[in-house]
């Protein structure tokens, strides 16, 4: 993964049009999860998601997903939102962003963790109950870490 400084400008469009970058967050915790609509484990990692958004909102963490399951997935996104009751922003990644941070394994989901100083912490491919438990543990340890 390039230094931070590299990394700052990637971003995503959210779906209200708008344009957000990785630096945007800096103070934040951030998680990008990158998911498709026909994603089994997706839709499974969706109401964990949802929670840690209500949980750890006021502590500063930000959830985004982005949807990475191309064209023909993404005029789905606003059903899929509304059927899963998605209550966290999602957007559409830029390709430069898509290809840095799943060049090397494509598996749907995955998840990136991002501490308040914009490094990553940790990065989960796949999802299971296991994953959700370890995700939330990380990111109670991201928002208590000190700066």
């Amino acid at each position: 993964m390039p230094p931070l400084d590299a990394r700052a400008e990637l971003g995503w469009v959210l779906s209200d049009g708008k344009r957000a970058t990785l630096a945007d967050y800096h103070g934040k915790v951030l998680v990008l999860d990158f998911y498709a609509t026909w994603c089994v484990p997706c839709r499974q990692s969706i109401p964990r998601l949802n929670n840690l958004k209500q949980n750890y909102a006021v502590q500063g963490v930000q959830i985004v997903g982005l949807n990475v399951g191309g064209p023909d997935d993404r005029i789905k996104v606003a059903d899929f939102a509304k059927e899963l009751n998605i209550r966290y922003p999602l957007g559409f990644p830029d390709k430069t962003l898509t290809d840095l941070f799943l060049s090397d394994n494509q598996t749907i989901p995955q998840t990136f963790v991002f501490g308040r100083d914009g490094r990553l912490i940790k990065r989960f491919i796949g999802y299971e109950e296991a994953t959700g438990l370890e995700l939330e543990r990380i990111i109670g340890e991201a928002v208590n870490e000190k700066q």
